[in-house]
């Protein structure tokens, strides 16, 4: 039996999704785009730990002496700490899939 791919982004109602083989060009081109969506969802779990960081930090990542008076975060450390955690997921996850472990 052959592996196929279906591309549904064209599809039209009532018409069959376009079968492509299930080559390694196709394989790769999946797995780029997994690799995109998992990368862009840890940009965004880090903009959100930065956006909290940046009240004692300057732009470069220099931490002020405002930063002396303690830092907590406004979503709550446990939100805070699991945001690298998710982190550290999508990384992994990312990781994987350029190693061929999926």
């Amino acid at each position: 039996m052959s592996q196929e791919a279906h591309r549904g982004t064209d599809e039209l109602p009532g018409e069959l999704p376009q079968v492509l083989p299930f080559t390694p060009m196709v394989e790769l081109q999946h797995l780029l785009k997994v690799a995109g969506s998992v990368s862009q969802d840890a940009n965004k779990a880090w903009t959100d730990v930065w956006a909290e960081l940046k009240v004692c930090a300057t732009g470069g990542g220099l931490i002020t002496s405002q930063a002396e008076q303690g830092f907590v975060p406004q979503c709550g450390w446990p939100e805070f700490l699991e945001k690298f955690w998710v982190i550290k997921f999508y990384l992994d996850s990312i990781q994987r899939i350029c190693a061929g472990q999926r």
